[in-house]
């Protein structure tokens, strides 16, 4: 008999996520879904990779700040 695979969800916390493994990195821009499909290996279905954070707000001395997080979520909600 054939074993099923894990149908599987992935929550991202972005922030830690973020200040954590991409803040000072050129790799900023990861395709997700390929990453954590490669890291769950054949035994899951990857259903959804959901990606949780705070807005932020922009501030004198980045005042685009929200402008960049905008343009990543609409990335994410695209790929993801």
């Amino acid at each position: 008999m054939a074993k099923s695979k894990l149908r599987t969800i992935v929550y991202i916390d972005g922030f830690n996520f973020y200040y954590g493994q991409l803040k000072d990195s050129p790799y900023k821009w990861l395709d997700l879904v390929k990453l954590f499909k490669t890291i769950l290996g054949d035994e899951n279905n990857l259903i959804k990779v959901k990606y949780i954070t705070a807005r932020v707000q922009p501030t004198d001395r980045d005042p685009q700040v929200n402008i960049r997080q905008d343009t990543y979520f609409r990335a994410l909600e695209a790929y993801c």
